[in-house]
């Protein structure tokens, strides 16, 4: 546990220099290219906003584009009690607890560190689960909380996100007026600035899928431990791989950071491939082998 701990920060700062220099090179090669100088400073300027933002804003900013709000004891007594009891039991200040009206049975953890951490669960998960099943889900989010796994994993949906953005506005900029002719010889940076508009979101997409799939193990392993109660979550993960609906309120960008895969999900190989989650049938097997 300490040294995934050791591993994630040291993750999260290479995370960081990475998409600082992925962001900076694809200016550099854009600002030749449309053959405007400003473009390269705009792009240093949203690289350094877009790391400073994620590490001190990601939490905000995931709850904010997938509408949650706070639970309230009136309303969400049992979810508070669990999570304040396994947060003692964890060792963890207990964190801020929000809630998704969703149909859809899932949930997250998010954060820059245990002090400012945040679990968020659907109205569909408490609906759908008996206090260990939820208290097995809590336990899980918890060990991404105390593994600090929150804040890689964070500060990849917002800086893949910053990415796949603005690839799409400097592609969009290049049709609109990178027409004219190459008499200047900048054919070379217009091919490069076509490569990297179309291969840096997938980029993106393959570090988001490295950090999440290895760490999900992990948390169920750590999870079950917490709980004592492997069966727990493994009964949860059932549920949600049988549930038909996916989570509305999901995207692409945060889809990495719940406990199992909110997007509709797909057969096939390369569906697989390039899953947010490790399958769930392992995950259920390595639960009820412990």
């Amino acid at each position: 546990m300490y040294n995934a701990i050791s591993s994630n920060i040291w993750k999260s700062f290479a995370l960081v220099a990475f998409f600082v220099a992925l962001i900076t090179g694809i200016g550099y090669v854009f600002a030749h290219a449309l053959e405007s100088p400003a473009i390269l400073p705009i792009a240093v300027v949203v690289a350094v906003i877009s790391s400073v933002g994620s590490y001190y804003y990601s939490d905000r900013m995931v709850l904010a584009v997938s509408h949650a709000h706070p639970a309230t004891r009136e309303e969400h007594a049992h979810l508070i009690n669990s999570v304040e009891g396994l947060a003692l039991a964890a060792g963890l200040p207990a964190p801020s607890i929000y809630v998704i009206d969703d149909p859809s049975p899932n949930a997250f953890a998010t954060g820059r560190d245990p002090k400012h951490a945040v679990i968020c669960v659907t109205t569909g998960l408490m609906e759908k689960l008996n206090r260990i099943e939820l208290e097995g889900v809590i336990g899980h989010e918890m060990s991404h909380i105390k593994d600090y796994d929150i804040r890689l994993m964070a500060l990849v949906a917002v800086l893949a996100g910053t990415v796949v953005l603005m690839s799409d506005w400097m592609l969009r900029s290049f049709w609109f007026r990178g027409r004219r002719d190459n008499r200047n010889g900048n054919a070379i940076f217009v091919l490069l600035a076509l490569v990297l508009a179309l291969l840096s979101p997938l980029a993106a997409t393959v570090i988001q899928l490295a950090v999440s799939r290895n760490r999900e193990y992990l948390a169920d392993a750590e999870g079950a431990m917490l709980t004592r109660y492997p069966e727990g979550l493994a009964s949860v993960l059932e549920k949600i791989d049988q549930a038909p609906e996916p989570l509305k309120e999901a995207s692409k960008a945060t889809a990495h950071l719940f406990i199992a895969n909110p997007l509709k999900k797909a057969d096939g190989f390369l569906s697989s491939l390039f899953s947010t989650h490790p399958p769930v049938e392992e995950r259920i097997r390595r639960l009820r082998t412990m």
